[in-house]
């Protein structure tokens, strides 16, 4: 007699909402579980409980106990086995053990997928704990940003709302003004003149493009553009806001130098109250717009260090005469415990060794790292500030988090700190989102208690980056042996993820560009080099527009929140920092790839699939990489072809595919340009089979 294998290709579960319900919990909750099997083929499941603690990270995890799942229901291709299970003050961790309905053949399923378990063996043995789904009570994410499409905006380069505002020629020693420039080679404090006026009289724009979030760089007041070295949390700058006080432009010498005090000038326009109190005002009516379009904003938080400008430091005397003093030079500040000086360090221990007279972030002294460690008043400040902008009448809807691991001088504080941090940001509600810049490991941050999601450099820009471009995200380094490599792609899309929640994943900001890296598009040109070698021009040439197309279609489809960065939708092209901050080139767009964005963030938007759906991978090898999306109503597939020509089977009945159906071609991508005329193909036999060309992408809506 012939003996029933358990069809493992079939089998799934997940942390997500369709698997799993509710989502999230608290203590004292009953958690409902679901399993899917193929129809008619498996006897049993049992699911394999373990409560306590993080089993990637105890020696010997907790004895598990064995529950039998209950028989729930069929359709046309599965069976569907469900239990429920109370969750207590700690974690809990499950896998499954299944048999065949002739129990001929076992099999377990984790957070990996399946793994086996032969005849005999201990179905709770130690070693299957690393496989673990897990509940963790208290754990949550903000239910609006899940899935949501974002806008980066770095204001000075954005969009010009109001000329009035611009920086004036001696206010500052640096300073462009032509919006046609590109930033120079070192060049990170030119000014353009955007501001967020700018930003409101686009609101239109972005909502039309289907953006449901903004992501604001730096908006607090700065003597620099990227406005990263903050002189004062507590006010909007001037130039990004109004000036509704102004002595008039300095006097001229014969020599063109200022007559007058040029500090004296920025002074009156970027610290009167006046001017302070408008800027901020203009914000709060910024994030009242954008909400009454649907769109939610998230402000940048540099809490790591400050600027040497900010009046706690305040080393270039712009306070001068104000009470208190700033700390430079005055031992006796009641700022002074903001920062590691050199001649109190015999009596701190808080932090390592540094050189200068103050510790700055990586050294440099116009970036004086704050000492929260050294001082509890700074910790209940950078609290009440967190608080002030997410509350009436601003109402920001979260932070994002600038090099937040590195803030204070070891892990354990930072942790602690930013425990306190969230819980003083989710006193104001918890829909408030916690995104943080992160490289590296991260899932013990996302168990709930510090950040709900990470910018995803790691987790996403880094994988798709090698494996559609060969490129790494500086353009400083190409790998030809990742380019094309599906399973490098997929070990470095599902590794991070595979590691936290469901929850955090949904919120991960997944970006092809920003601020920090060089333009996708520029990567696409396989040309290695930053533009104080290469020129600017250079960040153009050779450029493959339909890579980019590759990508974004990666992007739109992969779970998190994908974010666009200003101007990619567009065509910009540039090498990393500064070169990636280049203004944006209203009037000459690209409107073809414009459409095409718009295309893809209309398809996510309208598909909840598409945001929260469970994912598995439908095909890896050379040149081509495959995955798909689905709930039990709808699912959807998308596939690169970054290699030679060829017919692509995928095993799309994993999505929930009938064994025979018809699927439309939703958008097809290739060195040609893009085509969304919709095509239909027939699944046979539970498998999708179409052409591709080298260097085309494609998606599609497979009927359930």
């Amino acid at each position: 007699m012939r003996e029933i294998r358990i069809d493992r290709e079939a089998v799934f579960s997940d942390g997500t909402g369709n698997f799993r319900s509710p989502a999230f919990c608290d203590a004292g909750s009953r958690v409902r579980i679901a399993l899917r099997t193929a129809k008619g083929n498996v006897i049993t499941a049992r699911l394999i409980l373990r409560a306590g603690g993080d089993a990637r990270t105890e020696e010997r995890p907790a004895q598990p106990r064995v529950i039998f799942m209950d028989y729930e229901r069929s359709d046309a291709l599965f069976d569907l086995f469900t239990c429920e299970v109370e969750v207590g003050a700690e974690p809990v961790r499950y896998h499954f053990l299944l048999a065949s309905t002739d129990g001929s053949d076992l099999c377990c399923y984790g957070r990996r997928g399946v793994f086996e378990r032969s005849r005999g063996a201990d179905p709770c043995c130690a070693e299957d704990a690393g496989q673990d789904l897990e509940i963790i009570p208290g754990l949550s994410v903000p239910e609006w940003a899940q899935g949501r499409v974002f806008y980066q905006i770095f204001v000075d380069r954005f969009a010009n709302g109001d000329p009035d505002n611009d920086v004036l020629p001696y206010e500052y020693p640096y300073i462009d003004g032509n919006w046609a420039n590109a930033p120079g080679a070192h060049d990170t404090c030119t000014f353009a003149g955007g501001d967020l006026q700018g930003v409101i009289n686009k609101l239109d724009y972005l909502k039309g493009l289907g953006i449901g979030g903004i992501y604001l760089n730096p908006v607090f007041v700065s003597p620099s553009s990227h406005k990263y070295d903050t002189q004062d949390y507590d006010a909007v700058d001037p130039h990004f806001g109004r000036i509704v006080r102004d002595e008039g432009p300095l006097p001229l010498s014969v020599a063109g130098e200022p007559s007058g005090d040029a500090l004296a000038r920025y002074r009156c326009r970027t610290t009167v109250p006046e001017n302070l109190e408008a800027s901020n005002g203009l914000l709060a009516e910024l994030i009242r717009e954008a909400h009454a379009r649907g769109i939610r904003v998230i402000l940048d938080g540099v809490f790591n260090h400050c600027g040497s400008f900010h009046k706690w430091m305040d080393r270039e005397g712009i306070y001068a005469g104000e009470e208190p003093p700033g700390a430079y030079g005055h031992p006796e500040s009641p700022y002074r415990d903001h920062f590691r000086f050199a001649e109190d360090a015999a009596e701190d221990d808080a932090g390592p060794p540094f050189e200068g007279e103050y510790e700055g972030w990586w050294g440099y002294e116009t970036l004086p790292k704050l000492n929260y460690e050294g001082s509890p008043a700074l910790r209940e400040e950078i609290l009440r500030i967190a608080k002030k902008w997410l509350s009436p009448p601003y109402d920001a809807d979260g932070w994002r988090l600038d090099v937040a691991a590195d803030l204070g001088h070891s892990p354990e504080f930072n942790a602690s700190f930013w425990r306190s941090f969230r819980a003083a940001v989710k006193s104001v509600s918890p829909e408030k989102l916690l995104i943080a810049e992160h490289y590296g490991p991260a899932a013990d941050r996302l168990r709930g208690d510090q950040w709900d999601g990470l910018m995803n450099y790691d987790g996403f820009m880094e994988p798709v980056s090698w494996f559609l471009t060969g490129m790494d995200k500086h353009s400083d380094t190409k790998r030809e042996e990742l380019e094309g490599d599906a399973d490098a792609l997929f070990a470095g899309l599902l590794g991070p993820m595979d590691e936290v929640q469901a929850g955090p994943v949904s919120v991960m900001m997944n970006q092809l560009s920003n601020h920090d890296h060089s333009r996708f598009m520029t990567r696409t040109n396989g040309v290695c080099g930053r533009v104080e070698d290469l020129g600017p021009e250079a960040a153009s040439e050779n450029i493959r527009p339909w890579v980019y197309m590759q990508g974004l279609m990666i992007q739109m489809v992969w779970p998190g929140m994908p974010a666009v960065y200003y101007g990619d939708e567009a065509g910009m092209c540039g090498f990393t920092d500064p070169d990636d901050r280049r203004p944006y080139p209203w009037g000459s767009e690209d409107r073809e790839l414009i459409e095409f964005h718009r295309y893809m963030i209309g398809l996510r938007g309208n598909s909840r699939a598409l945001r929260l759906g469970s994912t598995a991978v439908l095909a890896s090898e050379p040149g081509l990489a495959a995955f798909g999306r689905f709930t039990a109503e709808e699912a959807y597939a998308v596939a690169v072809c970054t290699g030679e020509a060829r017919d692509v089977t995928l095993p799309v009945r994993v999505l929930g595919a009938a064994e025979s159906c018809t699927c439309e071609r939703l958008m097809l991508t290739a060195p040609g340009g893009y085509n969304v005329g919709h095509v239909y193909e027939t699944v046979t036999d539970g498998k999708l089979t179409f052409p591709m060309e080298k260097g085309s992408a494609v998606l599609w809506r497979i009927r359930i």
